[in-house]
């Protein structure tokens, strides 16, 4: 359900927005601003969640240079790293990881970089009460497969190679020949100091050592394999015939609180979930859990859900929808709940240029899996048996229930955003990265930081990799938005 205040905010701002509930769609057909200055609180399942509001922000200039010399790519993921978050006086530290993917490339021209997959490592530095972030490149770690080689971003076509048994995407010839392909999207540390990655061509989540050594990998279900001619298929230039979408894989990954169950969410809908006609066709997205207290890595989901996502008109004049606003990070509360960053694929960066798509929805969902049908171990899982109802709509077969789910966070604020600066329509089209950490005050043990960052695509006048040049007409800085959250109890 949604709350009175939203629903009326909604109306007034001429989006259609009906009711939350299992199973119900949302349609965005005119930009989804939000004008209020101060809190604002909503309730799921009878727990009430209220979002304080913006408190900060930093950037990033775009032509920053990482540790290996490349242009940094900014943030397809960020965790601040764990035990490193404290209060020092009147502001706060703590390590900061990023993950960028796979290097900069045009897919359209089939231009990819032999580009080492790296986390990159920064000093963060939040003055609450001026609401400045400060960040400070710090090294980083470059990720190696099980033969201890790098890997690269190039796409790998039809290519594969076989490492302990499990096959994984390699260029055949070309750029980056004989490496392991990754696109990096979704990062995850554990306590130990190792890691967990989700990649984009395979689906595969892969698990380093605190090293940045692979060491085991989760692979996805048969239902989530893409696939071409029966056969794996792993390249992101064509759509498979079944399994994630290209360029649609794992965004968005975590564990919850207490480090036993990992939540890995698909961009959007697969291909035999998603409905003939227009790109909001792919609602439906799937959400893996594995239960991860007894092997890092193990073989099948322990649990198996739908989220419809939002859908919305591209140009924003009140006609029917024709996007879908795909995920592209969550951060899990506990073992049924979790936040979800849905977004538009509208803003800086997105090629339109001034005049362009307008910026119609970034928005931080509440999500609650308690009511959703539990699909592992059924054909949805173990086949390619579509949930839909009908080919041409988004429903669900009658029997299948989708997650609850209501707006805690609405990034389209132009009045908070005001307040450091910042306009919607100076936004960066991919938001992708989110976190949570303590407000650690006296008195509020419920009360957090959401980080939100997005990816800049490494889009910099001055850009390098692999020691080549890779510039852009502009810059596209990153940068994090900083939220106080009060959630219902502190996370345990």
């Amino acid at each position: 359900m949604i709350s009175k205040p939203l629903r009326a905010a909604a109306l007034i701002l001429s989006c259609l927005l009906p009711g939350l509930a299992a199973g119900e769609e949302v349609a965005i057909t005119r930009p989804h601003l939000d004008q209020t200055a101060g809190a604002t609180s909503v309730a799921l399942r009878g727990e009430t969640f209220t979002n304080q509001g913006l408190v900060g922000t930093g950037s990033l200039p775009a032509g920053t240079v990482d540790f290996l010399g490349d242009t940094l790519g900014s943030f397809s993921s960020l965790q601040i790293a764990p035990g490193s978050w404290k209060r020092v006086a009147d502001h706060y530290e703590g390590v900061l990881w990023t993950l960028p993917d796979r290097g900069r490339n045009d897919p359209a021209a089939n231009l990819f970089f032999d580009y080492p997959a790296r986390l990159e490592r920064f000093r963060l530095r939040f003055a609450s009460g001026s609401g400045r972030v400060d960040l400070v490149p710090d090294g980083g770690i470059e990720l190696r497969d099980f033969r201890g080689k790098p890997f690269t971003g190039a796409d790998p076509g039809a290519g594969t190679l076989t490492e302990r048994g499990l096959l994984l995407p390699a260029p055949a010839s070309g750029v980056g020949a004989g490496k392991v392909s990754l696109d990096a999207e979704s990062l995850q540390f554990t306590r130990d100091g190792g890691f967990y990655v989700g990649d984009e061509y395979t689906a595969n989540v892969y698990h380093f050592d605190k090293r940045g050594r692979l060491t085991g990998v989760i692979q996805p279900p048969a239902a989530v394999v893409p696939r071409r001619g029966g056969q794996p298929f792993f390249g992101s230039l064509q759509p498979p015939e079944s399994g994630r979408r290209n360029n649609q894989g794992p965004e968005g990954m975590s564990l919850s609180p207490d480090g036993r169950t990992l939540f890995v969410a698909l961009q959007s809908a697969l291909i035999q979930d998603s409905a003939t006609g227009s790109a909001a066709g792919r609602v439906d997205t799937r959400v893996l859990v594995y239960d991860v207290s007894r092997s890092p890595t193990p073989a099948t989901p322990s649990a198996h859900y739908v989220v419809q996502l939002p859908a919305y008109a591209g140009d924003g004049n009140g006609g029917a929808p024709d996007r879908t606003a795909a995920q592209s990070e969550i951060r899990a509360l506990d073992d049924h709940r979790f936040l979800m960053l849905a977004r538009d694929g509208a803003g800086l960066g997105d090629g339109a240029g001034p005049g362009g798509a307008p910026i119609m929805y970034k928005s931080v969902l509440l999500v609650d899996v308690t009511g959703a049908t539990d699909l592992a171990g059924t054909d949805y899982e173990t086949g390619a048996v579509s949930l839909l109802r009908d080919p041409t709509g988004t429903a669900l077969r009658p029997g299948v229930a989708s997650a609850d789910w209501v707006e805690l966070v609405n990034l389209l604020n132009p009045v908070q955003l005001g307040r450091f600066g910042l306009s919607v329509e100076g936004l960066s089209e991919k938001w992708e990265a989110m976190d949570l950490v303590p407000a650690l005050e006296r008195g509020r043990p419920a009360d957090y930081f959401l980080l939100v960052g997005n990816d800049n695509d490494f889009i910099a006048r001055h850009c390098r990799m692999s020691g080549q040049a890779c510039d852009s007409d502009f810059d596209n800085d990153s940068r994090i938005l900083v939220y106080r959250l009060t959630l219902p109890k502190p996370l345990r």
